[in-house]
């Protein structure tokens, strides 16, 4: 019976292992973006009239030679919108997702009542160039990857560096299955404590990576605050990839990322303009 239950546990354990193990043979791709710092939706500041995920904060991000981290949507008619939140209330004080939306009816709103509007995903390869690392976050807010795809479409003739990062499992999956060469990244967190309501079923296996079998991530990307976590340190120590840590807003925070993980992704409020 001891054998029995021994040779259970073992199996368990095997297959645990087995659901967190990253892809293995792009270490040394994600190793060249270690210690790049990344200013999370561009380096912004709301009291500069800098407002996130505009084309301001993209090129003051581009002025300090920072990695800019970004988040894309797809609007109704197809185009690929950088924007961070689901609905639009918040940054353009306006109702309704920005999935709802073509690119041109979004072009009549303004970013925290500045002149900024809505980029386009390909406006702002335009202008980095190549010139920093970028760090893209599909927005996916159900079922659908047609994001994946456009996505894809505008990047693969970028000659630049950057990274694919999503909460959505299947979104990371489908580079793995149509991109395999893009450098891809699961985005995890205790979901649970900012979103209560979000079925346990869904949320767990994220916080805990067990979906890393699924999409095989070359890097995780988590929020630092809900740090320790062993599958995290399983990824790190004994599989050796990279670990991004969000949203260091403090320098004690910055202190701490800078000191025990690859790469950190960062806001400062009206420094160093």
């Amino acid at each position: 019976m001891k054998i029995f239950i021994l040779t259970i546990f073992c199996l368990l354990i095997l297959l645990y292992l087995f659901a967190i193990c990253p892809r293995l043979t792009k270490k040394k791709n994600m190793a060249r973006l270690h210690h790049t710092m990344f200013a999370h939706r561009g380096y912004h500041c709301a009291d500069r009239l800098i407002p996130e995920n505009s084309m301001a904060a993209f090129k003051a991000a581009l002025d300090h030679g920072y990695g800019i981290e970004l988040d894309i949507h797809l609007t109704r008619d197809g185009q690929i919108a950088v924007f961070h939140d689901d609905d639009l209330e918040r940054i353009c004080h306006v109702s309704g997702k920005i999935e709802s939306y073509t690119f041109e009816e979004l072009q009549q709103f303004h970013l925290l009542n500045t002149s900024e509007r809505i980029p386009l995903l390909s406006d702002v390869l335009t202008l980095v160039n190549g010139r920093v690392p970028l760090l893209i976050e599909l927005k996916i807010p159900g079922r659908s990857l047609k994001l994946c795809q456009a996505a894809y479409t505008v990047l693969k003739d970028y000659k630049g560096v950057y990274l694919i990062q999503s909460f959505h499992t299947l979104g990371i999956l489908w580079f793995r299955l149509h991109a395999p060469h893009v450098l891809r990244g699961q985005l995890s967190s205790n979901l649970t404590a900012s979103d209560p309501d979000k079925p346990w079923f869904l949320t767990f296996p994220v916080r805990h990576l067990l979906s890393n079998w699924i999409a095989r991530p070359d890097f995780i990307s988590y929020k630092m605050k809900d740090l320790p976590n062993l599958s995290v340190s399983l990824c790190r120590h004994l599989f050796g990839i990279t670990v991004a840590v969000w949203t260091l807003r403090t320098e004690s925070a910055l202190k701490q990322g800078l000191k025990s993980y690859h790469i950190q992704i960062f806001e400062k409020k009206a420094e160093n303009y």
